[in-house]
């Protein structure tokens, strides 16, 4: 099978907008809902200096992999992955690769646009001061009183998902270039406004810079390990096909080296900036670091709603989560427009009512795990649960294990040498020893460990 010189669907107009989109890809409800609650769980400093250090090690070179084979296939996943392994002479079943992150970002934007659509009704009940006093009780009830009422889910599930397919329809510079340009400004900014408010708080803004920058190793455990080694993994958004459809459309003259470095340092920076606004509010109010996947939608609520200025902040706190799920909601979905646009022979826009309705339908699953279908169990779990689980600790894994493998051992030496264009013969070196040995093992590790084989 051949391959196209360019994508069909056109390309990023400059570096400065490929970073911006893959950003936006990377960024998400990961960075500024789970980073803090884990790094919380986990102890703080020590826990975010091993995450660094996974990032480093793992998620840049297997980013690397993802835009290599985006951009020397040009084309979506399945066709990039089928082709490439056409030209290296390999199985042409490598494409089933390409599959599993198209399905994989459809499941997940499945259950991803109805926590979005959360987020986007704490919107507008924080700016309109329904936190203002609110006590334990009373932030668990607003929760309980939104996901309870499945109508009310749907619709906000059904909003995000509409304003979703909108950008994507319009293409790569009309819509998911002109979105992203806005969005990641807008989310840096209000980040920023946050962690300034936050750092007015005084003795409590210099004790979450203590708790998220002096490790503490004695607080450090084997799980808190292998949480940030997975953790570095999945913020980056790899392994869904949504960072390897996008390097499909990036200029050839773009190093694929520093933009992956650029794009790992941003998104590093959203989820440290994200505890550095979040902590000194939790250490202000007496509430708990450690509170698990409730601290943003009934912790932080406490918090907003007795501070000076909590109906402003919070709004602008529950919008940058809007921001943040929206940015990364038009990469999840995009592989498969392309593929629908590449191999069905359809418009983008008739691509985008197909994939959008099917990915809204699926997302009722989730809707209905919250309220009259929460005691539909699969395996002991939700349908949410068990969307979750799958995704995040199966698909995945094995979906970055296997770009790792192919890029290291299937994709020939001189191929990778001359996509990624490492001018240091050095530096090409060591990526090709990551991506072929320590990468893998570590991803196996997290595979192991996340299913329960390895305990």
């Amino acid at each position: 099978m051949s391959r196209p010189a360019e994508s069909i669907h056109g390309q990023w107009s400059s570096r400065w907008a490929f970073i911006l989109a893959a950003t936006g890809a990377a960024v998400g409800l990961g960075n500024i809902w789970k980073f803090p609650y884990i790094a919380g769980e986990n102890g703080g400093g020590a826990f975010v200096l091993v995450y660094l250090l996974c990032i480093a090690c793992i998620g840049i070179p297997v980013m690397m992999a993802e835009i290599m084979i985006g951009r020397r296939g040009r084309q979506n996943p399945v066709n990039s992955l089928r082709s490439l392994a056409d030209e290296e002479k390999r199985n042409p079943h490598w494409e089933y690769l390409g599959w599993s992150g198209v399905i994989a970002g459809f499941l997940i934007l499945s259950y991803y646009s109805v926590i979005a659509g959360q987020a986007m009704a704490y919107v507008f009940r924080s700016f309109s001061g329904v936190f203002e006093g609110v006590t334990a009780d009373g932030a668990q009830s607003i929760y309980a009183s939104l996901t309870g009422d499945p109508e009310r889910l749907l619709a906000w599930h059904t909003v995000f998902m509409v304003f979703t397919m909108i950008v994507v329809s319009r293409g790569v510079k009309g819509g998911l270039e002109k979105s992203v340009k806005f969005l990641m400004p807008a989310l840096f900014a209000i980040l920023l406004l946050l962690v300034g408010y936050a750092a007015n708080t005084g003795e409590y803004f210099n004790q979450a810079i203590d708790f998220l920058f002096q490790p503490d190793f004695s607080k450090l455990t084997g799980e808190g390990i292998l949480i940030a080694m997975g953790h570095a993994f999945f913020t980056l958004s790899l392994g869904m096909g949504a960072i390897m459809v996008y390097g499909a459309y990036l200029p050839k003259d773009v190093s694929i080296a520093k933009v992956s470095i650029s794009i790992a340092i941003a998104d590093t920076l959203v989820a440290l900036l994200a505890g550095m606004a979040i902590f000194p509010l939790v250490f202000a109010n007496g509430l708990e670091v450690g509170a698990g996947p409730g601290l943003i939608f009934e912790t932080l609520p406490i918090a907003f709603g007795h501070m000076a200025g909590g109906a402003l902040f919070g709004g602008l706190f529950f919008l940058l989560l809007v921001f943040a799920a929206w940015s990364s909601a038009i990469s999840l979905i995009e592989p498969a427009i392309a593929w629908l646009v590449e191999n069905r022979n359809i418009s983008r826009k008739r691509a985008c009512v197909y994939a959008g309705f099917a990915t809204w339908l699926l997302g009722l699953l989730t809707v209905f795990s919250f309220n009259i279908g929460q005691h539909w169990l699969l395996f002991g779990k939700t349908m949410f649960e068990l969307l979750d689980y799958v995704t995040a600790n199966i698909m995945l894994p094995l979906g970055g294990l296997s770009i790792a493998i192919f890029s290291g051992w299937i994709l020939a030496k001189n191929s990778s040498q001359q996509e990624l264009a490492i001018q240091h013969p050095i530096l090409y070196h060591l990526w090709r020893i990551l991506i072929r040995y320590i990468t893998p093992a570590a991803v196996i590790v997290v595979f192991l460990k996340v299913t329960g084989i390895l305990n």
